[in-house]
């Protein structure tokens, strides 16, 4: 049976319906799920992959209602890939009675478990500390605390994809990407039951939406006579979005919360809470002026506090510790954006998930360390971005073909869909101002569930601002055409006749197939002033600022528009005095 990367990267999962049975005293999952794939490919499939982590192993399988037999209509296997942290997976090969033809779906069911338990063996494989790979490597179900989550962590539902390893570049991360985006619309419904002696487990909690266990019973009985329960919670059918599902129960109780703080927090340790609180608070009015007031944060105690954070929705699980209000502003504004932008009825695209939460940051540094601190911090990462974009100089690229390398609104690479993304909201900004941006989200989150093309927001922002934008959409968002490759070409001043001012001509040249919007600044000593000019792609540009006092200098961008090579173009000006 030969089973082949391409075929397994034709399987896409349209529809997931699960019902979980956790016994964390046993570390134990056991699961019953209903399946809907599709073959994305252009020729018929005579195999259908499943993939679990390589610690569960597959019970039995229905296609369309029929049971399989094992070792006839379907077998299992074990192969090497970092998709799950044990470095593995459990593979099951379908043999359907009719190849599956393309663009076709099929109904499976299955029924697997196993043991899920922590396990940083991928990461020891490659060399890395112990404790480092441990930090990052938390994923377990356990009595003290479960949580799980999903392809690229560990594989606690069904999944399929190529073998990847966390040695080959970023193709494990990029194909992460490639996969939330291709299952985004896919619908999720979890039915949970969990095991457990004592109290209740204080919540569980679906892509960081939060439910309450309902258990049977006398609890306050059932827990001093330590009698094993179980209880259950169900979250109904909600598309993906652009997430991997991950699941938690919270043993840790809900500590010390208050009713007007942004946060529960979930944790044996409440003399950690305060800082928390504290800066939440602190960032809680920029979210709310910029995307509306936010659902309130839960905030989850990881086993240790070196361990990896993780978002997801209106969760933040991180391991709490001693620190100033100060050094956690930038992360609960990130948080609290993210809660707010997952807490509507349809999950909102990418760039504007995981950008627009890595603005709100950013606005926040600007709050408070000034603009300069902020653009700093954009361009920290300027260079990978720059790295990453295509060479428009090839063939057919700077026309938009789609090898050329990848427009936010299908963006798979963390490099695009966060911080491209939140270049493109700054520059945005830049461009239509505070109010008219705010306007627009606001309004946009009104309406994203009748979006129908990606073209929505833009239009919404064209309104309130008053702007045409279809040249920064069209070359920022919808396509990738690379970066703008900025320089000053002149730089022409000269007296204003009978008055002590000057007349600055500054002419800049773009290189790039992007077009640009940057600021141009004129300054002599304290003094200065800034105007806006749009420099089309491959093509010249030229304002003309009238300056009270001779000029010193010129500068073209300040670091907010990414570019090809630097962001900071500057030129002295040299005025010849007229005898």
């Amino acid at each position: 049976m030969a089973l082949t990367d391409t075929q397994r990267d034709a399987v896409t999962f349209t529809r997931y319906a699960l019902d979980v049975h956790l016994a964390p005293a046993e570390q134990s999952i056991a699961v019953h799920a209903q399946l809907t794939l599709r073959n994305d490919s252009t020729t018929p499939l005579p195999y259908l992959p499943l993939q679990i982590s390589s610690s569960l192993q597959w019970e039995s399988i229905e296609l369309d209602g029929k049971k399989l037999i094992e070792n006839h209509d379907w077998q299992q296997h074990t192969i090497a890939t970092d998709t799950d942290h044990t470095g593995a997976v459990t593979e099951a090969i379908i043999t359907p009675s009719v190849p599956l033809a393309p663009g076709a779906s099929v109904q499976v069911t299955a029924i697997y478990s196993g043991h899920i338990t922590q396990s940083a063996e991928r990461l020891e494989r490659i060399g890395a500390p112990t404790a480092a790979a441990s930090a990052s490597e938390w994923d377990r179900i356990a009595p003290e605390f479960t949580g799980l989550r999903g392809f690229g962590n560990v594989l606690w539902y069904p999944a399929v994809a190529p073998a990847l390893f966390l040695g080959d570049g970023a193709r494990l991360f990029q194909d992460i990407g490639r996969m939330k985006l291709r299952e985004a619309p896919a619908p999720f419904s979890l039915r949970l039951t969990v095991e457990y002696t004592g109290a209740t487990p204080a919540a569980v909690m679906l892509n960081g939406a939060s439910k309450t266990l309902t258990a049977n019973g006398d609890e306050q009985i059932a827990a001093d006579a330590g009698i094993p329960r179980a209880a259950t919670a169900e979250f109904a059918a909600r598309p993906m979005g652009f997430r991997m599902p991950s699941l938690f129960v919270i043993q840790s109780p809900l500590a010390g919360h208050d009713a007007d703080s942004p946060l529960r927090v979930y944790t044996t340790h409440p003399e950690l809470i305060a800082p928390y609180a504290t800066a939440a608070s602190q960032v809680l009015p920029l979210v709310t002026d910029w995307l509306g007031a936010p659902p309130t944060l839960a905030l989850v105690d990881l086993p240790e506090d070196a361990d990896q954070p993780f978002e997801a929705g209106a969760m933040l699980a991180l391991g709490l510790r001693a620190a100033q209000p100060s050094e956690l502003t930038l992360q609960m504004a990130h948080a609290l954006a993210r809660a707010q932008l997952s807490s509507g009825d349809v999950p909102p695209r990418a760039w504007m998930d995981e950008g627009l939460a890595q603005f709100i940051a950013l606005l926040w540094m600007e709050k408070t360390h000034g603009r300069e601190a902020a653009v700093d911090e954009m361009n920290e990462h300027g260079t990978a971005l720059a790295l990453a974009e295509p060479d428009m100089s090839v063939a057919g690229n700077a026309t938009g073909d789609a090898s050329a390398g990848q427009s936010l609104i299908l963006a798979t690479d963390e490099i695009y869909y966060r911080t491209k993304a939140a270049d493109v909201w700054w520059m945005l900004r830049d461009i239509v101002g505070d109010t008219a941006l705010q306007q627009a989200l606001a309004i946009y989150r009104t309406q994203m569930v009748l979006e129908k093309e990606p073209s929505l927001f833009q239009k919404i922002l064209e309104k309130t601002s008053k702007k045409d934008l279809e040249w920064f959409f069209d070359d920022w968002v919808y396509r990738d055409r690379g970066l703008p490759d900025l320089s000053i070409a002149a730089v022409v001043p000269r007296a204003v006749l009978g008055k002590s001012e000057y007349l600055v001509a500054v002419e800049v040249a773009n290189d790039g197939y992007a077009a640009a919007e940057v600021p141009v600044t004129v300054r002599a000593g304290a003094v200065s002033i800034t105007e806006r000019l749009l420099v089309p792609a491959r093509a010249h540009a030229t304002t003309r600022i009238l300056f009270e006092v001779k000029p010193e200098e010129v500068q073209v961008n300040d670091g907010s528009v990414p570019e090809l090579r630097t962001t900071l173009h500057h030129k002295q000006i040299v005025i010849t005095e007229e005898k």
